[in-house]
């Protein structure tokens, strides 16, 4: 199965994936990323910051991004090229969390997808927005 080819794809074409942070989500990606930052795994630490409670990893959402990406638009087969993130606003668990992947550029030469990507809370806050560059897959020979 793979993605849409640049022929297939649209400007404003669009995806979303959306997730609600668990703790659990928070402790994995801490063990699998080895960011054991106490402002994400301790509580106690975490009543003292700015935030007064755990925030989730910043990079977590921006992997929403790439799901959103590489499952849905342009899918199976796209290569990520680049990514640039702003983190606007904290992620707390129990938050839920809607990645957005909007096509904006297309260069068909270059098999090129530029995309404008976010991630919003269940308030409709966005709380990362950034740009991805993608190589879409291409069409199978035959």
């Amino acid at each position: 199965m793979l993605g849409k080819t640049i022929a297939e794809i649209k400007i404003g074409d669009f995806a979303e994936f959306t997730k609600t942070i668990s703790e659990a989500d928070i402790s994995l990606f801490a063990g699998i990323t080895g960011d054991l930052n106490p402002a994400h795994i301790n509580e106690e630490y975490a009543k003292n910051t700015f935030f007064k409670t755990r925030i989730a990893h910043g990079i977590l959402q921006a992997g929403f991004i790439s799901a959103a990406i590489g499952m849905q638009l342009p899918g199976p087969g796209t290569i990520y090229i680049r990514q640039e993130l702003n983190f606007l606003a904290p992620v707390r668990i129990g938050d839920t969390i809607t990645a957005r992947v909007e096509v904006s550029e297309l260069n068909t030469e270059k098999n090129r997808a530029i995309m404008k990507t976010t991630c919003s809370n269940q308030n409709k806050e966005i709380v990362l927005d950034g740009q991805a560059l993608v190589s879409p897959p291409k069409a199978q020979k035959k």
